[in-house]
């Protein structure tokens, strides 16, 4: 499940731009702003899955780890080492490019789009970092156990009560909306753990159906007579964005899609058995921050050869030549991605090992440090670009050092 909703979100984020280039300005549009294409953001709008997935093998790999230390220091080395490169390349390529003679508007577009999806890394630390106290209160039991996500449901739903009008005073101070960021996608993940306890995976096809069923009923009814957009994604010119800052129209929509995923969670089953599937999934899933990180990076090559280089515009989305063209499109991404991967992937598949055998992990308290430093410059670089903000850069740097700094003393004492 958290494989397929990866691709889904790599395959989405290459079919959206529709791109011209005239006189050193790159125009950009988004193929989903199509008149009728919203109601594919329902489905494609996969981010409430991925939470989901992750929530889920984040008790699992918690509950078989030695200690909640090693835990958290593997899962911050995987996801926090792999940007590093990612940083390097755009602190490096944009002025190359610029000496090249390369515009300046598309190269700025490129840094900016490429910056954006960094919130989700930025999010999915705070998920990790908080998951050993959510897990603490999930194995409590009782109000412990089922308040947390109604908790965080109400929560998400008074800060867009605020939000879209509620108390005026409040509704422009940027932050309060961006609380949403916690609050869903907590909520989201926190799912994940009754799936991983057996829950939600006990489900039978047609409970299953009817809990998807409910959720979408409430995300439409939530569009129909409440303040959200009908597109699960941003769209160009729309009064208010259901992602930017997440509004709480997304948990509905998160029992709708995690209900239809259970439903056919036995083919998925049976699909993942077989070995040339399985063998796919081996390969991804320790890849599945660094195909996360480089299919912006990855996108930008192919548009930068295609549309800027070669003068080739975008069809008009709907079109036959749209549909003709698409698939070179993704083909074209996707190779130059494997490339990227192969090349980066070695940060998120071998430091972790390497860190963990060979010294002992930081204590608790920095590691949480760590984590929190890294969310921080990468939620500001997801909002300023790359490029600004040198001190976001810096913040994102000082968690890896403290992540990687060796304990001193530590270990021989150990010994």
């Amino acid at each position: 499940m958290r494989t397929l909703a990866v691709v889904g979100v790599v395959v989405q984020h290459w079919t959206m731009p529709v791109l011209s280039y005239s006189d050193g300005v790159l125009t950009t549009g988004n193929a989903l702003s199509t008149p009728g294409w919203w109601v594919v953001t329902w489905l494609s709008q996969v981010m409430p899955l991925v939470f989901f997935a992750g929530g889920a093998a984040n008790l699992i790999s918690l509950r078989r780890a030695s200690s909640t230390r090693d835990w958290l220091a593997a899962r911050l080395h995987r996801l926090l080492l792999p940007v590093l490169p990612l940083l390097a390349v755009w602190l490096l390529v944009p002025t190359l490019l610029r000496d090249l003679g390369a515009p300046e508007q598309p190269v700025a577009v490129a840094g900016a789009i490429a910056a954006q999806l960094l919130w989700f890394l930025a999010v999915y630390l705070l998920t990790v970092v908080t998951t050993p106290l959510l897990a603490a209160a999930h194995r409590r039991g009782g109000l412990a156990t089922f308040g947390v996500v109604p908790a965080f449901a109400v929560a998400a739903a008074a800060v867009d009560v605020v939000r879209f009008g509620g108390l005026p005073q409040l509704a422009e101070v940027p932050v309060v909306g961006y609380a949403n960021a916690v609050f869903v996608w907590l909520a989201v993940a926190q799912l994940g753990f009754h799936y991983a306890d057996g829950g939600l995976a006990r489900l039978s096809t047609s409970r299953a159906l009817a809990l998807s069923g409910a959720g979408f009923t409430g995300t439409a009814l939530l569009v129909a007579f409440g303040p959200y957009a009908q597109s699960m994604i941003g769209m160009p010119g729309d009064a208010v964005s259901n992602m930017s800052p997440p509004a709480a129209c997304l948990l509905t929509l998160a029992v709708g899609q995690i209900g239809l995923a259970l439903a056919v969670r036995p083919l998925l089953t049976r699909l993942a058995q077989r070995r040339c599937v399985s063998t796919a999934l081996a390969w991804a899933a320790p890849r599945f921050m660094s195909i996360y990180l480089w299919h912006m990076p990855a996108l930008v090559v192919v548009a930068g050869v295609a549309v800027v280089g070669l003068g080739r515009a975008t069809p008009q989305p709907g079109t036959v030549a749209w549909a003709a063209t698409l698939p070179v499109w993704l083909a074209a991404a996707g190779l130059v991605l494997l490339l990227l991967v192969r090349v980066t992937g070695r940060f998120e598949t071998a430091p972790p090992q390497r860190a963990l055998e060979t010294q002992t992990p930081a204590p608790l308290g920095r590691l949480v440090a760590a984590g929190l430093l890294g969310a921080t410059g990468v939620l500001g670089l997801a909002a300023t670009g790359f490029g600004n903000g040198p001190e976001l850069w810096a913040a994102l740097i000082a968690g890896a050092y403290l992540l990687t700094k060796p304990v001193v003393g530590e270990a021989s004492r150990e010994h």
